[in-house]
């Protein structure tokens, strides 16, 4: 057992900001699940709007697996934007 704490990981999360809104996602409560399993963290979120811009999408989840993998343990992260209109294509491309 890897030892990886939910609390851990919102905690990392945290310090994810919205880039049009300039506030901390958790404080949002944009973020739907975190999942934890042997080093594996899956983080389920959706965003303020299903039609935010892609580039914003694509930022908030890329910091979302850079900041969820410094949490102590952490071996992989998975992410997984619902609710958008690009989410399917930004799944795909932030888990490569």
């Amino acid at each position: 057992m890897t030892g990886v704490q939910e609390e851990e990981v919102m905690e990392q999360l945290g310090r994810v900001m919205d880039p049009e809104i300039g506030r901390s996602i958790t404080e949002l409560n944009l973020i739907d699940e975190v999942k934890t399993e042997d080093g594996n963290v899956e983080v389920v979120f959706h965003l303020t709007m299903p039609y935010c811009p892609p580039m914003f999408a694509m930022k908030i989840a890329g910091d979302i697996r850079d900041y969820a993998s410094k949490a102590k343990g952490v071996e992989k992260v998975t992410v997984k934007l619902t609710d958008h209109y690009m989410a399917d294509y930004i799944n795909e491309n932030i888990n490569r």
